[in-house]
């Protein structure tokens, strides 16, 4: 009776294949309703905020309607790029405008007022030294007509700061009345300050312990009167640079913060005349980089040497010291530093020209920014003639001066604030960050209808484009699981005689097999001549 024995060939290679099939048509069975429709552009067009574009992606083929739309969709979108460009170009401009507002406060510190004299040397103070030394300075001649003797040349080396404070004009000759808000005050309320004008005085000028007003208007500032001796200016023999044709003082209304720079931006005050000058405080704020170009001052930091504050006087007295010292290795008397003092010689020679040409180079030599914050005083100037008549015989027996002399040499000098109030003007910035965003929001809003949330919106969706993409790459590169089939083969008896299937097996090379030993397998599936199996049991 022949015996038929089963065996079942497990097969790699068609086995994967049916494997690749089944799974792929379980997938779409089960998990692709299941995920999100991430890929579709419609279905995220439809369910966006962005105006316009569920119009445009629709299903179906596209037609005149969505054609309209894409071009109004595109031609909003080309004008808010437009507008968003424009509006940062004008951003990375960094423009500012200037604020202007006025703040009435109940008492408001007075100002620090510098006095100079018009005429530097008096000359009944000036030595037949001080003659010989400043010849060339003031072209004076000896007061000897002899001249001077053979003895001058054993005259002492000159000291320039000496002389500047012994012959410039004395407060105390020069101060006749002072009145500060209705109380007396004396020249010992001033303190000596020394400037291009030589010997200068200045009222108010502790920035630690200032003198404050509780009301505006004529009588409630500083009211003073003044002898200009014109009998101690200097006679001119010949012109030089220090030689003066006016009579008269200079007067600079400024800050306790900043030195006085009274040659530039004093102005000037006549004998014979009452002048009355009415001051407005202006506190100026400035913008530092990129939106202006202002110097801040750091508290506690002493940016030039000799100044506690910053300002932009004390800078160019600074750049005006360091030109005269590189050329002439001194400084001269008003300059701030501990240098040695140029004699009158080096005046002439060097330090007069050095200063003529640093005013002419101060651009390109010096740059002083303006300080970030800044107080200045608006004035507005009139003047009357004093003395009349009356006046003028009783201030000559009061002073035991002439007529005329009161006449050609006293002044009266009256500085107040206007009103108890101030300008504040403040550089502002004309476009900030917040109205960037908040114009590119509204013509977002305008032209396409979107928003922050839109935005996130688009980078989701994008986001899920490309997690899909990378996992169907991720999926494809997997290498293949090999599972065995249940492909059953049957074989005779007679065919297997004298043999195991396992030496049948052997004598074949490894993973291939003959075509004859599978005799009751079905002629259908074509499998090939040597396929790959993985196990053969019977």
């Amino acid at each position: 009776m022949p015996i038929e024995i089963v065996c079942k060939i497990k097969f790699a290679e068609e086995d994967e294949k049916q494997k690749e099939k089944e799974e792929g048509d379980k997938e779409s069975l089960i998990e692709e309703p299941a995920r999100p429709r991430s890929r579709d552009l419609a279905a995220f067009a439809s369910a966006s905020t962005l105006h316009g574009l569920g119009h445009i992606c629709r299903s179906g083929r596209l037609g005149v309607r969505q054609t309209l739309w894409a071009f109004a969709f595109l031609a909003s979108l080309a004008f808010f790029l437009y507008q968003a460009a424009k509006s940062a170009l004008l951003y990375l401009e960094h423009p500012h405008v200037m604020a202007l507002d006025e703040e009435a406060i109940r008492e408001m510190v007075f100002p620090a007022i510098t006095i100079c004299n018009i005429n530097r040397y008096r000359h009944s103070a000036l030595t037949d030294a001080d003659i010989f030394h400043l010849a060339n300075m003031t072209g004076l001649p000896p007061k000897d007509r002899d001249g001077h003797k053979a003895t001058d040349l054993l005259y002492p080396d000159p000291d320039m700061a000496d002389i500047v404070n012994r012959t410039g004009h004395q407060l105390d000759d020069m101060l006749k009345s002072c009145n500060f808000s209705g109380e007396n005050c004396s020249s010992r309320d001033f303190t000596v300050v020394y400037t291009r004008y030589g010997k200068c005085y200045t009222f108010n000028g502790d920035r630690r312990n200032p003198r404050v007003t509780r009301q505006g208007g004529m009588g409630n500032g500083l009211e003073i009167m003044l002898d200009i001796q014109q009998e101690e200016y200097l006679p001119i023999w010949r012109e030089t640079n220090e030689t003066s044709f006016e009579a008269g003082i200079r007067v600079q209304i400024h800050s306790q913060d900043e030195p006085p720079y009274i040659h530039q931006l004093g102005f000037g005050v006549s004998p014979g005349f009452q002048t009355f000058v009415s001051c407005q405080e202006q506190r100026l704020t400035y913008l530092p980089q990129p939106w202006g170009n202002c110097q801040a001052s750091v508290q506690g930091e002493q940016m030039l040497p000799g100044y506690d504050t910053y300002s932009i006087a004390a800078c160019r007295l600074q750049c005006e010291k360091e030109a005269v010292v590189r050329s002439c290795h001194c400084r001269m008397v008003h300059m701030p530093g501990n240098e040695s003092i140029c004699s009158p010689n080096v005046y002439i020679e060097c330090a007069d020209h050095t200063l003529d040409t640093a005013v002419e180079d101060s651009q390109e030599r010096c740059s002083c920014p303006t300080p970030c914050n800044l107080t200045r005083y608006g004035k507005e100037i009139s003047m009357v003639r004093i003395p009349n008549k009356g006046s003028a015989r009783y201030l000559a027996r009061k002073y035991n001066k002439n007529e005329t002399y009161i006449r050609e040499n006293f002044l009266v000098l009256d500085i107040f604030f206007e009103a108890l109030n101030y300008e504040a003007i403040e550089q502002k910035k004309a476009y900030d960050i917040a109205g960037l965003l908040g114009d590119i929001g509204g013509q977002m809003g305008l032209f396409i209808g979107a928003s922050i949330l839109t935005i996130l919106e688009i980078l989701d969706y994008v986001y899920e484009v490309i997690r899909d993409r990378v996992s169907r790459v991720l999926r494809r590169s997997k290498p293949p699981l090999k599972k065995p089939s249940g492909s059953i083969a049957t074989l005779g008896l007679e065919e297997l005689k004298d043999q195991s299937p396992c030496e049948t097996l052997g004598r074949h090379v490894e993973g291939t097999y003959n075509a004859g030993i599978l005799p009751n397998h079905h002629h259908r599936h074509h499998y090939p001549h040597q396929g790959v199996f993985e196990d053969f049991a019977c």
